[in-house]
């Protein structure tokens, strides 16, 4: 940044005066490259361009990036049906990666140059979005990566997990022996949703639209499959909790749906919505009483404590193995961007989608 300040001399003054009062900060690393769009649309709108890259400022991380975690949210982004919408032309895009810590800022602790980190999600990712080679980002939107996992696992663990964690434990008070009916249990929080429902003693019912994926949701650890194009998920909610119904429903889709997924529950369950795939208005069920939550990773990941919590039940459950995430697909190069957001709105896969960002 270059402050010109010219003190002008009355024309008649004849005194020999050089102006010294031209200053310039260097408060740039250079540049990067990273992926932005100017309008709105589909995969084809993402470019990859040069941008500026600024120096860490005071609390502030620059970080190498190695590999990118792919999340539906983007897409909304993208194409403008997102809750907030993309400021443009050069919006930039991207919530999750990992990779390693290149430099630091004035007042920085918590990090050093070489610590593998994964962004926290915690961010506009219109304005720091890490679909990028470097970013640099407020140390509070950083947290460490577990020892011994690599970039491409580490990209697919943070928000998946967080969410799942999040929503179903934290904000659901899921517990031993609860039935939770997960929608889009395909995705890559489904998939999380599945493992961390199995990890604290519940039993997961996991709802997809079709055959396909019936096995491979059921090694993944689903006790229990719904394909809800041809079975009647209230009647086999039903019939799997012995006509109680499920203590918690995790649900991706929202829209006219939430309310079937209120009636599978028992009386006084909850219901947690993380996501708006269905962008009609949400109807609630008539089965009262029960719970309804919205949640969203942002609040709780905002807080050091919560950030904590989650880093500590992601990190034992990677270490003691009953944490996996899985990984549908991965693509090199950021020139990929495209084709891995085409493969994400297909619907085929099955896990998260990752970028791996060369250098």
């Amino acid at each position: 940044m270059t402050t010109n300040t010219t003190n002008a001399k009355d024309a008649t003054d004849t005194t020999d005066t050089t102006d010294t009062t031209d200053t310039t900060t260097d408060t740039t690393a250079g540049t990067t490259r990273a992926v932005v769009f100017h309008e709105l649309g589909g995969p084809e709108v993402l470019t990859v361009e040069e941008v500026p890259l600024p120096a860490p400022g005071p609390g502030e991380v620059l970080v190498r990036v190695e590999a990118i975690g792919l999340n539906r949210a983007e897409a909304l982004f993208r194409a403008g049906t997102y809750y907030h919408p993309a400021t443009l032309p050069g919006s930039r895009l991207g919530y999750e990666a990992a990779g390693v810590v290149e430099a630091v800022g004035a007042g920085v602790t918590a990090y050093a140059p070489g610590d593998p980190v994964m962004a926290a999600a915690n961010f506009d990712f219109g304005v720091h979005g890490v679909y990028a080679e470097r970013v640099v980002l407020p140390q509070e939107y950083l947290v460490a990566r577990p020892a011994g996992v690599d970039a491409v696992t580490a990209a697919a663990v943070w928000l998946a997990y967080f969410t799942a964690y999040g929503g179903m434990v934290l904000t659901g008070g899921l517990r031993a022996g609860d039935h939770v009916v997960i929608t889009g249990a395909s995705s890559g929080v489904g998939t999380a949703a599945i493992q961390t429902a199995l990890r604290v003693g519940a039993v997961p019912i996991a709802a997809t639209r079709g055959e396909a994926k019936r096995e491979r949701l059921r090694e993944l650890g689903a006790e229990h499959v719904i394909a809800t194009d041809t079975e009647d998920l209230l009647a086999r909610v039903r019939e799997i909790t012995g006509g109680a119904g499920a203590e918690l429903a995790f649900d991706a889709i929202g829209g006219p749906g939430f309310a079937r997924l209120g009636d599978a529950l028992r009386p006084g369950g909850t219901a947690v919505l993380y996501g708006w795939l269905d962008p009609r208005p949400v109807a609630l069920s008539a089965n009262w009483p029960q719970t309804v939550h919205t949640y969203a990773n942002g609040a709780l990941a905002r807080t050091e404590e919560g950030r904590r919590r989650a880093a500590g039940f992601i990190g034992t459950g990677l270490r003691d193995g009953s944490l996996a995430p899985v990984v549908a697909e991965t693509f090199d190069g950021l020139e990929r961007i495209a084709d891995a957001h085409r493969l994400m709105e297909s619907n085929t896969h099955l896990g998260k989608i990752v970028v791996r960002v060369g250098h």
